[in-house]
């Protein structure tokens, strides 16, 4: 496998990725073929580049991980559920690959991350890969992004013990909400949307992420 991934073996690993995930009920097809083509090798670190095609998730550094490509897509897909969307939040940039994903299906994506080295590297593979439509930010993601809200979509990669209030008021009316809550392995993924008299809430999968911790961190 080469840097880009254009090799067989990195081809072939992707369509069996992509397999796997429409057999476990992914069905839409934009983003299927936004994670085929997205090399998520370049978002792990070169001795798990190996592993980068397998449905798991994998270690970036500071106690954190690149979640599973099933969970990746999943989470696009509840976020895109109502139509296409022009300006989304993610909370957890990590190693970029969710941001590089996103990017690739909503005209703007602005993304926070508490921890400055993970950031850095996020930035490079996203210039590497000509992903321009992406702002970042270093800071504390239970606070979100308020001077530039509201955002029709927000995206959460790790598990707040609540939902964040800030979060809910950067959401615009109709806005989709995906967010994992709970502490430990008690966590459920939860699609919360906006409405005219307030929001909906709905309790999707029984899930497993890293904790969204308070405070940026360099």
């Amino acid at each position: 496998m080469n840097r880009h991934g254009i090799g067989m073996t990195s081809q072939r690993t992707r369509e069996r990725l992509i397999q796997r995930l429409y057999e476990e009920g992914l069905s839409n097809a934009q983003v299927l073929e936004v994670i085929r083509r997205t090399p998520r090798h370049l978002f792990v670190d070169e001795a798990l580049a190996h592993r980068a095609y397998e449905d798991t998730s994998l270690p970036i550094g500071h106690n954190q991980t690149i979640s599973q490509p099933y969970m990746v897509a999943r989470m696009s897909e509840l976020l895109l559920a109502a139509g296409p969307l022009d300006k989304v939040l993610e909370i957890g940039t990590g190693s970029g690959y969710q941001t590089a994903i996103l990017s690739q299906l909503v005209e703007r994506v602005f993304t926070v991350e508490r921890i400055q080295g993970l950031q850095d590297r996020a930035k490079e593979r996203l210039v590497e890969l000509n992903l321009r439509n992406v702002v970042f930010r270093w800071g504390d993601g239970w606070e979100g992004w308020p001077a530039l809200a509201p955002y029709n979509g927000i995206i959460v990669t790790a598990a707040a013990a609540d939902v964040p209030q800030a979060l809910l008021d950067q959401l615009a009316p109709g806005g989709r909400l995906v967010i994992p809550v709970g502490t430990g392995d008690v966590q459920q993924l939860m699609l919360i949307v906006r409405e005219e008299d307030g929001f909906s809430r709905h309790v999707l999968d029984a899930v497993r992420f890293v904790p969204l911790l308070n405070g940026p961190l360099a």
